[in-house]
């Protein structure tokens, strides 16, 4: 079992910066592969981000590519997700997500552990 927790979320304009972090524990962390995911009300969970174990091969979503970064520190069982040039539209509750077996990273269905999520709202 991965347990995960995000932090991070809060209110910010559009234009600015915000950084997330998920801080995992239970298992080992390292050989996980991790992923963001964002969801809105009656919207299905999307996919944002993710990484490989070694925090190399970064993926993103087209609607986050040049604004977003996502990175890992394996010693400190965490994976971040920086936002920077943020937008209206990318309010929404954003959740961290641990992966080991195969599947598609941007596949909720890939991912076995999920956080809690943390809200991010970006006013205009």
């Amino acid at each position: 079992q991965v347990q995960l927790v995000e932090s991070g979320g809060g209110l910010v304009q559009a234009g600015g910066s915000l950084r997330l972090s998920c801080a995992a524990s239970g298992r080992s962390f390292s050989p996980y592969r991790m992923g963001w995911f964002r969801q809105t009300p009656g919207k299905e969970r999307e996919f944002v981000a993710a990484v490989s174990w070694s925090g190399g091969s970064p993926y993103y979503a087209d609607s986050v590519k040049a604004r977003f970064t996502i990175s890992r520190d394996n010693a400190g069982n965490t994976v971040y997700l920086q936002m920077n040039s943020v937008k209206p539209e990318d309010t929404a509750v954003y959740y961290c997500a641990a992966r080991s077996g195969g599947g598609y990273y941007d596949s909720t269905a890939a991912y076995a552990y999920w956080g809690q999520g943390t809200q991010v709202t970006v006013s205009s």
